[in-house]
Order: C-alpha cells, then sequence, then structure tokens
C-alpha cells in the first residue's frame, strides 16, 4: 500500500507532465510518446521484485512520459518465494520462472539483458559488458543480495559444487531438490543459517517444514539439524515451533546459538566458533549476505559495509545523490523484513518520488505493508503481516501501532491465499 496523491497525477496527466529537469543534455536519446514530452530518463538496475516493479510504476504513472530502461542479467525473472515448495515436490520449478515481456509489451519498459559493469554517478551513466553506456536522470539499483562465502571458512568455489546455499532461486533450486531425493532413507539433511538480517527472514524456517513434509511423506527415516546462528527462530517462533512439535516430531531438532564458521566439503562437516562439529549428508549452508555487488560498486553501501541507507521518504540513497536503493539491499528500518513483498513495495515508493521530483512536486512521505506467507505442508500455510508509515520526528518508517499480526494457526484457507499471493505479486511487478 503506498500513498499516493492520484488527483495530482491525473492533473499532471492532463497538462502533458511537462516539468523541466536541471538538465536537459541527458535527454537527447530518449523517446517522446503519444502522451507528452518525456520528462525523463530513469535506468533501473535488476530486475527483481523491486526493480521489476518500479520500471513498470514509473510507467505507468508518468502516463509513459518516463523514459525507462531495465538492465537486468537473466533472461527471466526467477522468483525466490515459493522455491521452497520446490524443494518438498510440491511445485513445479517452471511456475518459478517468468517472462519480462509484460513490462516490455504492456508498459514500454526497454529491458536490457546484460551485466552492469560500471556507474558513474557524476557523468550519471550507467555501463554494461555489452559496450553500451546509457544515461540517466534517476538511477535505481535494486540488485538483490549477495554472499559473503569469506565468513565461512573453506566455502570456496569448489565446496559450493556440492555444498549448496539455494538462497538464490535457479540452477541450485534444482540441485538441492536433486540432492534430496538422492538421500538414503535415514540421511540427514543439515540447514545452516546465519545471524540476522537476511533475505526472507522466515525462509529458512519455511524450508525446514517443507522439506520435513517430505521426509515425513517419502522418507520417514530421515532427519533434519537446523543449525541457527541467532538465538530462536526470528520469525513467526511460535507458529514454526509448535508446527514442529506437532507434525514433525521426531524429525527436525533445533539448536539455537549455532554460528557455522567452517565447512568442509569433503566429509560434510561445519564447524562453529566455539569448535562443534555437525556431519550430514546434505549440507545446506547459508551464507552471511550483503548488498548485490553493483551496490557496493555504485558507492551507495554506506552501513556496516554490507547495507545501503535511504531516505524514506524517497528510497534515494544518503550516500549518493540521484540514486535510489530498493529491496534486500537496503539497511531495513525497524522490523522491516528483506522480503518479495517489501521490496515491491519500495519500488512503488520510489516511482512515486521520481514521478513527483520530474513533476516539480515534492515526494510525500510513504505508508507501505507487508505479507509473508510460509507454507508448512503440501496444503497449509501461516503468515505475518505489518504495516510501516512514516515518522517524521524519528525520520524513518516504523510500524503503525496496532497493525500487522500473525496467524492463528496453519489453516488450508492460507494455503490457498499464500499461492493466491504469489500470482498477484508476479502479475503485479511484471505484468
Amino acid at each position: 500500500m503506498i500513498r499516493f496523491n492520484e488527483d495530482r497525477r491525473r492533473l499532471l496527466q492532463a497538462l502533458g507532465a511537462t516539468a523541466a529537469l536541471g538538465s536537459t543534455s541527458l535527454l537527447s536519446g530518449c523517446a517522446t510518446t503519444g502522451q507528452g514530452k518525456t520528462i525523463g530518463r530513469v535506468v533501473v538496475i535488476g530486475g527483481g521484485f523491486g526493480g521489476a516493479t518500479a520500471a513498470k510504476y514509473l510507467r505507468k504513472w508518468s502516463n509513459g512520459t518516463i523514459d525507462v530502461v531495465l538492465i537486468e542479467r537473466q533472461s527471466h525473472f526467477i522468483s525466490c518465494p515459493t522455491s521452497n515448495e520446490v524443494l518438498a515436490g510440491h511445485r513445479k520449478y517452471e511456475t518459478l520462472v517468468h517472462s519480462y515481456d509484460g513490462l516490455r509489451r504492456n508498459w514500454g519498459v526497454k529491458v536490457i539483458h546484460a551485466e552492469v559493469t560500471g556507474v558513474d554517478p557524476v557523468r550519471h551513466t550507467v555501463s554494461t559488458d555489452k559496450g553500451e553506456v546509457i544515461p540517466y536522470h534517476r538511477l535505481v539499483v535494486s540488485p538483490g543480495i549477495d554472499f559473503n562465502f569469506g565468513a565461512v571458512a573453506g566455502y570456496d568455489a569448489k565446496a559450493r559444487e556440492s555444498i549448496l546455499h539455494a538462497w538464490k532461486a535457479g540452477p541450485q533450486t534444482l540441485a538441492l531438490r536433486q540432492q534430496l531425493e538422492d538421500l538414503r532413507d535415514g540421511g540427514t539433511f543439515v540447514l545452516s543459517i546465519p545471524k540476522a538480517p537476511y533475505r526472507c527472514p522466515p525462509g529458512p524456517y519455511e524450508r525446514t517444514s517443507q522439506i520435513a513434509h517430505y521426509f515425513k511423506t517419502h522418507k520417514p527415516k530421515s532427519k533434519i539439524l537446523v543449525l541457527d546462528a541467532n538465538d530462536k527462530i526470528i520469525s513467526k517462533t511460535k507458529l514454526f515451533a509448535d508446527n514442529w512439535a506437532e507434525d514433525y516430531k521426531g524429525i527436525i531438532e533445533y539448536r539455537p546459538n549455532w554460528n557455522a564458521t567452517e565447512v568442509d566439503a569433503a566429509s560434510r562437516t561445519l564447524t562453529s566458533e566455539i569448535g562443534d562439529k555437525v556431519r550430514g549428508d546434505i549440507i545446506n549452508l547459508i551464507p552471511p549476505q550483503t548488498a548485490g555487488q553493483i551496490a557496493h560498486q555504485a558507492g551507495v553501501v554506506n552501513a556496516n559495509n554490507r547495507w545501503a541507507d535511504v531516505n524514506w521518504i524517497t528510497l534515494e540513497s544518503t550516500a549518493v545523490k540521484d540514486i535510489h536503493v530498493l529491496g534486500d539491499a537496503t539497511l531495513s528500518a525497524p522490523t522491516m523484513p528483506k522480503s518479495g513483498h517489501m521490496a515491491n513495495q519500495h519500488g512503488k515508493a520510489a516511482a512515486a518520488a521520481i514521478f513527483e521530483t520530474f513533476s516539480g512536486h515534492t515526494p510525500q512521505p510513504i505508508t507501505m505493508a507487508n505479507t509473508c506467507y510460509s507454507l508448512v505442508d503440501h496444503r497449509r500455510a501461516i503468515h505475518v503481516d505489518s504495516v510501516h508509515r512514516w515518522d517524521a520526528e524519528k525520520k524513518t518508517v516504523v510500524p503503525v501501532p496496532g497493525s500487522g499480526g500473525v496467524s492463528t494457526a496453519p489453516s488450508i484457507e492460507e494455503g490457498l491465499y499464500a499461492r493466491a499471493w504469489a500470482q498477484n505479486i508476479w502479475a503485479d511487478s511484471l505484468g
């Protein structure tokens, strides 16, 4: 839910939205539209939930008067939300994969599949591995996360061939599923969770429930050992704990405060920071995370050398002018999760702020909502939701008192909602 002045938008469209920008030299390559003159160019790096949503809504809310270039290195969007179902055999991998054609066809977004090799915030240009140098007035950086493999000794390129994280949906999702299928009945699956913050707080715990259901149904002698660097289950705590105790007793063992600092791929052994060792038939090691590498290159990572701090009214970087940062790469506001739904909200907030700025107006404070569903078996789900509103005194967005909440228990009805949510957010971001 994004607060946006609809009357202002309609008025601007009626007037042709011809407000001038401070510099017009970069606009020489921008196309005009039938709705009016082009009022600016925005380059978006990253076509995930945040970047794709920003690209779509910049075109939609400006009635085509903002020229939008989306640069995404992958040929297709692959959804991390719902990918845990693929691991359990409850969903086909193909349902995670979506085209960018809707952005091209429906909204006129220019989609370029390339690797960004550099950002020049002085010249306002983006360079790609295809030799393109693309100018912008505003840049949106939505790169998701990258991994700090160096935080776990031994987690080198060779080890990563067999010790998978599967924390970016794609080939590793299929590879981890194959490891589960190949596991003997009676084998042990070890899941290592890093200290927060990381992408999708409930994700590892949903993965645990999903794989436990697979074991219970197909390999009842197998076990799951969850090694959590945090001191407790950090999302939907009681719901997951109750689910494991009631539905997967004897299958799941949970160990908090177990921070993996070393891996031996040959023996499939993890070592903790205090020297404890655990061996498993499958090691699913999720390493510590940081903002995607291009955010570091662009100079917007200014919090703990991991995350990008932003102005929460505009999502503009506090480090580099005219660059907006979205999604998992941001330094989260209080209690704000790194989720696909929240990245979608960031995309809309940034699109609204950029359009207001291009149109000569001051961006307004925002309100954002988040919902995270987790499937705990093949049919039932649980959820947590929240609402976040701008607080002028604290100069950030904070949870709205009394808003949001969690499920009382898993239900089939929520399972239906969870799958409908996925369809709806894919359509909203990409359609």
